[in-house]
């Protein structure tokens, strides 16, 4: 457990003149600056290679070179090494096949009570303490297995745990026979400290979808078209119109939108807008996205209505709920008790539609 989950909030530590210091009092200040830079560290980064650690070692070598690097744990620890470390791979010949054997090479960081002292000194009337410890991380080889997929694990389940919770890092991966290096050293298996450039990507469902239903009124200048008969696809004067709440992705900036919209498409409708009786109908939408009104918590969608009936005459003529209606009908060539009768059918009909959405955050 770290200093900021013990205590209720961070101090800042003062002295004056005349005060009686302790060893606990100085250590305190290494604790608190070491807490917060480990705090910053897990914010920030994830476990793995900072930088350096290179890894050397080529067939029939019997023993690897790593050089200096920095590396992140889990809890956000430094592991630093300062000079080259050369260390003699294991001493096995081959596996109970007869085959190569492979070992992970990880590197941890070192708690207090595996430091060698650097330098002691003597207390006042106490006995002698130390006063720095050289750091030096900790290598461990780890043999590896296969599984039933074949792919190489840990033998040990608590070694396989330490890697994959972040607690040793994986530096190198080697394969020994007959004591040496069978091939050169592999560092594929490295994984970087450095968060993915990748884009964020998160997407989710507005069920149930609030649809609003908008009647479309287009400008005077445009042209009528009154006296066309309706085709087998036509547009109705209505649109549908949505908010979708996108919070629960935790988008910082907002973000590329993309939808699509779930639902039954082949609707049974007649003059009393019922959904299982009446002519077939295929409906469909041209969806559009509001960008100007996008945020990173939610976004307002658009979806103009395309209605196919597939119930025609012989002779092309709709044969069903709007024969009587064209093409481009407007909404304000509709009596205003029909234009509410609409759009309350439309409502009740819109009850299996919802949208699915996808917002990529570069």
């Amino acid at each position: 457990m770290s200093l900021l989950d013990e205590t209720r909030y961070p101090e800042r530590l003062e002295f004056f003149h005349g005060q009686r210091l302790f060893a606990p009092d100085l250590q305190a200040i290494e604790v608190f600056n070491r807490e917060m830079r480990w705090l910053h560290n897990r914010s920030l980064h994830q476990p793995g290679i900072g930088n350096g650690f290179a890894v050397s070692g080529e067939k029939g070598d019997r023993q690897v070179a790593i050089g200096p690097g920095y590396a992140i744990d889990v809890d956000g620890r430094e592991i630093v090494l300062t000079q080259v470390e050369i260390l003699p791979i294991p001493p096995v010949a081959t596996d109970e096949g007869g085959g190569s054997v492979f070992f992970d090479l990880t590197v941890s960081y070192p708690e207090d009570e595996d430091l060698e002292a650097a330098e002691t000194r003597e207390g006042i009337c106490l006995d002698r303490g130390v006063v720095r410890r050289q750091e030096k991380p900790i290598f461990c080889w780890i043999r590896l297995k296969k599984d039933s997929q074949g792919n190489l694990q840990p033998k040990e389940t608590k070694l396989a745990t330490d890697i994959k919770d972040g607690r040793k890092i994986i530096v190198a991966r080697i394969e020994v026979f007959n004591c040496q290096l069978n091939r050169q050293v592999c560092i594929a298996q490295r994984r970087s400290a450095r968060p993915p450039k990748q884009p964020y990507i998160a997407c989710g469902e507005e069920q149930p979808t609030m649809w609003d239903v908008e009647l479309i009124v287009p400008s005077e200048e445009s042209p009528s078209r009154s006296t066309q008969q309706a085709s087998a696809v036509f547009i109705p004067p209505f649109k549908l119109v949505a908010e979708v709440d996108t919070s629960k992705a935790g988008f910082l900036t907002t973000p590329s939108y993309s939808a699509r919209i779930d639902g039954l498409r082949l609707w049974f409708i007649d003059q009393k807008f019922s959904r299982t009786d009446g002519a077939p109908y295929v409906v469909d939408g041209l969806i559009n996205i509001d960008n100007n009104r996008a945020t990173p918590k939610k976004f307002a969608l658009e979806v103009l209505l395309l209605v196919q009936n597939l119930a025609f005459a012989r002779d092309g003529s709709n044969s069903s709920l709007l024969r009587s209606r064209t093409v481009t009908d407007t909404a304000s060539s509709l009596a205003f008790s029909e234009q509410q009768r609409v759009k309350d059918a439309l409502a009740e009909l819109l009850e299996d539609w919802h949208i699915v959405w996808m917002g990529v955050e570069e």
